[in-house]
């Protein structure tokens, strides 16, 4: 029997699809979760919510979804351009 071992620096491109890819970016630590959704969480470990892309017509665009851990659901914070814009609102929301 072959036992094969896959890591992220074994296989050209997983790095950016890996789900341990972490960023840090403004207090706040991003996960990639899959190729179009990032978790946005605090450093403690506290999910805050998520940005998913998704294809429009203009293209490429983004939606901010902060989590209500009380009520146990998603409420849209709002549409944008860029990733970063997506990921700012959970800084100043």
């Amino acid at each position: 029997m072959t036992t094969l071992t896959f890591t992220p620096d074994s296989i050209p491109g997983a790095l950016a699809t890996a789900p341990s890819v972490r960023e840090q970016r403004g207090g706040l630590t991003l996960v990639q979760l899959h190729d179009g959704l990032i978790r946005v969480t605090r450093p403690s470990g506290e999910v805050l919510g998520y940005v998913e892309s998704y294809q429009h017509a203009e293209g490429e665009r983004f939606r901010a979804k902060r989590f209500l851990p009380r009520q146990r659901r998603f409420i849209e914070i709002g549409e944008f351009w860029s990733r970063n814009d997506a990921t700012d609102c959970f800084r100043f929301a």
